[in-house]
């Protein structure tokens, strides 16, 4: 070895052993030191919260026997696109319900016939009689149901009743003194809570899987349940348990496991359940009509309000639900709320998105007095409101577009950049719109059309602002005096089937 390297190491030895030795021997100092630490660190330390976990086994082995397996042989059958969901490539990520493509609630093409076969699902007894509560999409469609129960009897089920809105169905097969599960209280629900669901994914019946609540109140924007707010939790949920319970640890039901948000068909940690008053309430009805009622307010809404809208509405915030559209004769017109104004309470409930409204008005009955706070020009106002029973035919769709020379169009606005032409009588009658209401809009500047491209010629504008137009002269005056910088908001009509009407803000001169 020579002289450099023998150096070398014998310099790493001896800076490598006094390090060896402090490690050992601690000085004094630091031995009285470390006790001090300690004891600052315990004596700071906050109670503990959480102890030990949860025993589901004597809750499984009480409720196991009133969760059963559902069948439903399915016959082909036309779907319409009303029932589609969301094609994955449109949204990569979407809530999906227990059913692979080709079953009731799968996502499928427009049109696409279902094939014959046999879709599995769960449900639970809700009364020693027989009735049984499951989804809707469990047995839409289902020429024959059979109802499994633990113990291997087997029933051909009567679908009493079944809503898509609330996704939920009753159904009732020909037995007594049958185990029945005990319904709880979905409200009370605070995130964090143990939850249980009991199932049969993958036809694997009376599989067990437990988590906890992450969080209430939930919506769905991709599914036709704008009534429904779901219990989002962690429990593993997979394609059969659609239909089955969700328990407290009481082992009570407080929902009826529905859906998934999932990229690729299977459990990816968010699932989401119809928190079972909901459930019951429908399931009354079913049981005593064969349908369920929903009330209204007769308004239509759009979608969140932008900075731009709340400036134009003379808001504080972009907070709450802006009517787009009041139905005629409905109790909202009745009570004098105006396309314009912004919900922003019910019955003294804070409202911050439209999708918050419909879940408190649907389930209360029709002649409900209910109180609406809205903001209409810059101050808040107080309506009572008498709710009516929802008219699903109030949204049917429109005739096509009608023909788009009407009238010679009015000359162009340099500053707002929207040109309208006038409306001829039967191009009014065939749009649905009253004697004297509503011009097109004829062209859009370019840069309009850039900055915002929901403003395209062929929209029928019904206000500025919450002025009524019905002729180019009547749109001249009501943005006659705008400057740069101001906001405009015109309440614009989409002619196209099923258009609705929302408003839509313009900067005038562009965004500052």
């Amino acid at each position: 070895m020579n002289s450099s390297v023998r150096n070398s190491l014998f310099g790493l030895l001896v800076l490598t052993t006094p390090l060896a030795a402090c490690a050992q021997q601690p000085s004094a100092a630091s031995q009285g030191a470390a006790p001090a630490a300690v004891s600052s660190i315990a004596q700071s330390s906050a109670p503990q919260i959480v102890t030990g976990l949860p025993d589901f086994t004597q809750l499984v082995e009480q409720v196991g026997p009133g969760v059963v397996n559902i069948e439903a042989k399915v016959g082909g059958r036309q779907v319409s696109r009303d029932q589609q969901m969301p094609d994955d490539e449109d949204i990569p990520e979407i809530f999906r319900r227990f059913f692979g493509p080709g079953m009731p609630g799968g996502p499928q093409g427009p049109q696409q016939p279902q094939r014959r076969g046999t879709s599995m699902g769960s449900g639970f007894i809700i009364s020693p009689d027989g009735y049984v509560l499951t989804n809707h999409h469990v047995v839409d469609g289902a020429d024959e149901v059979t109802v499994k129960l633990s113990d291997r009897r087997s029933f051909k089920a009567k679908v009493v009743g079944s809503d898509e809105a609330y996704d939920v169905a009753l159904l009732k097969i020909e037995a007594s003194g049958l185990p029945s599960l005990r319904l709880g209280d979905s409200n009370t629900l605070k995130p964090g809570q143990w939850v249980v669901a009991i199932g049969s994914p993958f036809g694997l019946d009376h599989s067990v899987t437990a988590g906890v609540v992450s969080a209430t109140s939930r919506m769905n924007p991709f599914a036709n349940q704008q009534y429904v707010q779901f219990i989002q939790t962690d429990v593993a949920i997979n394609q059969g348990n659609s239909g089955g319970p969700l328990l407290n640890t009481r082992g009570e039901v407080v929902g009826i496991n529905s859906q998934i948000f999932s990229a690729s068909g299977g459990y990816m940690g968010i699932s989401f359940a119809i928190p079972i008053d909901l459930a019951v309430s429908a399931a009354e009805q079913l049981k005593k009509t064969g349908k369920v009622s929903r009330s209204m307010l007769g308004v239509s809404m759009q979608a969140e309000i932008t900075d731009a809208e709340a400036k134009g509405l003379n808001l504080p915030d972009t907070r709450g639900a802006l009517v787009a559209g009041v139905q005629e004769g409905s109790g909202a017109a009745k009570a004098g709320i105006e396309p314009g104004d912004v919900i922003t309470a019910f019955n003294g409930q804070k409202i911050n998105s439209r999708e918050e409204l419909p879940p408190l008005v649907g389930p209360l009955p029709a002649g409900s007095k209910a109180t609406i706070t809205v903001i209409r020009n810059g101050k808040p106002r107080d309506f009572t409101v008498t709710l009516s029973e929802l008219d699903t035919g109030a949204l049917a769709a429109r005739d096509d577009d009608a023909d788009n020379a009407d009238v010679p169009a009015s000359p162009a606005s340099d500053q707002l950049g929207v040109q309208v032409a006038n409306l001829d009588a039967p191009t009014r009658q065939k749009l649905g719109l009253k004697p004297g209401e509503g011009v097109r809009i004829a062209a859009v500047s370019r840069q309009l059309a850039m900055d915002d491209p929901r403003l395209r010629p062929g929209l029928i504008i019904l206000q500025v602002g919450r002025t009524p137009v019905g002729s180019a002269a009547e749109f001249a005056r009501a943005t006659a005096g705008v400057k740069k910088g101001d906001v405009v908001m015109l309440l614009a009509r989409d002619p196209s089937p099923g258009g609705g009407s929302q408003f839509l803000a313009i900067t005038v001169g562009g965004e500052d």
